[in-house]
C-alpha cells in the first residue's frame, strides 16, 4: 500500500495547521504501542484511512477523515510513564483527546465523532455515526494490531 506523490501532497494539505505544532512534537516522544510513538501511530492511521477511502471508493470527506484520524489520539501524555497505570487508558483517552483537540482546533461534527468513537466497541456508548468514523475505527485497529505485533515500526504506506 503506497500513496502516489499527488495523493501524499493532498494528504499533507489536509493536515495544514496541525501537522507541525508543539503538540505533535510532544507526541513524537510518547509511546503508543511497543516502541511506536503516538505521532507515528496517528500518522499511520490517518494515511491508512485516506488510502482505504480512496482505493475502496468509500466516499468520506477526505479533509474531515484525515484531520479526525490525525487527532484521534490527541491526549498528549505517555500513558506508560509517570505512574499512570494505564488500565483505563483505552476507555478514557478518546474523551481526553476530544477535549484537547476541541480547545485547539475548530472541529466539525464528523471530526468530533471520529475522535470520540475510534475505540468502539470498547467505548460502548460512543458509536461511530458516520462513514469517516467507521473508516478510522477500523484503520486504528489494523495499525494498532500491526504495531503491537511488529513492536519495531509503524505501518508505512
Amino acid at each position: 500500500m503506497k500513496l502516489t506523490n499527488q495523493e501524499n501532497n493532498q494528504f499533507l494539505q489536509h493536515l495544514t495547521g496541525i501537522l507541525h505544532t508543539k503538540e505533535t512534537a510532544l507526541m513524537k516522544h510518547c509511546i503508543q504501542h511497543g516502541r511506536i510513538s503516538t505521532y507515528d501511530h496517528i500518522l499511520s492511521v490517518a494515511k491508512l484511512s485516506f488510502y482505504l477511502n480512496r482505493r475502496l471508493h468509500l466516499g468520506a470527506d477526505e479533509k474531515e477523515l484525515v484531520r479526525g484520524a490525525f487527532l484521534h489520539d490527541f491526549y498528549l501524555y505517555d500513558w506508560h510513564k509517570n505512574g499512570y497505570i494505564g488500565r483505563l487508558h483505552g476507555l478514557h483517552h478518546p474523551t481526553i483527546a476530544l477535549e484537547n483537540a476541541s480547545k485547539r482546533y475548530r472541529l466539525t461534527p464528523v471530526e468530533r465523532n471520529i475522535i470520540e468513537s475510534h475505540m468502539w466497541p470498547l467505548t460502548l456508548f460512543h458509536i461511530p455515526k458516520c462513514r469517516a468514523a467507521w473508516i478510522v475505527c477500523i484503520a486504528d485497529k489494523i495499525c494498532s494490531a500491526y504495531e503491537v505485533a511488529a513492536h519495531t515500526k509503524s505501518l508505512r504506506l
